[in-house]
Parts: structure tokens; sequence; C-alpha cells
């Protein structure tokens, strides 16, 4: 059987390794100004959001509208979700960056 690694020579281990710099590639900063954006406009529209989860789940609330307090209360749940998640993005991607450097 034909095995990929009977092309390499016995006793020769080919090791490769990454180091994330944001300025080894032109444009580092650019990228980085961009995902700081992008968060910036992910949290401005889960505040837009909740607000108006909040108005519809009171709205649905007043007007005894249970399938419209049920939409309020979904939607507040979701945007607070969303920017949660925008303020642990870099957390997660670091925590999942570093285990997967802990596999040997």
């Amino acid at each position: 059987m034909l095995s990929p690694f009977n092309f390499f020579a016995p006793g020769i281990v080919l090791d490769v390794s990454v180091t994330p710099d944001m300025n080894a590639l032109p444009g580092g900063a650019a990228l980085q100004s961009i995902a700081n954006g992008a968060a910036a406009w992910a949290l401005v529209i889960s505040l837009l959001g909740l607000l108006i989860g909040a108005a519809i789940w009171a709205i649905g609330a007043h007007s005894s509208n249970y399938q419209q307090t049920y939409t309020g209360k979904r939607t507040l749940i979701a945007s607070a979700l969303a920017a949660v998640l925008v303020g642990a993005a870099p957390a997660l991607i670091n925590f999942f960056f570093h285990l997967g450097q802990s596999v040997h």
C-alpha cells in the first residue's frame, strides 16, 4: 500500500509553527481597525435590538397580546446574547487558539 509517508526519509520530521502577528503583513493595522469597527457596529445593532425588543414586549404586555410579548422577550434576549458574544469573541478565539496549540 502506498502511503504519503513513504516519500519522506525516515527520521526526518517536518515541524511547523505559527505565531500570530498583526504587523507581519501589510494592512494588519487596517484589518484590526476593521474588526474594531465591525464590533462597534454589532454592539450598536444589539443595543437597537434590545430597545426595540423591550418596546415590543411592553406594548404586547399592555395590549394583552401574548404573541407580541413573546416576540419582544425573544428579541430582547437575542440582542443581549449578541452583545455578550461580541464582548466575549476575542477571549473565545484566543481560548480555542491556545487549546489548539496545546495539542501535540
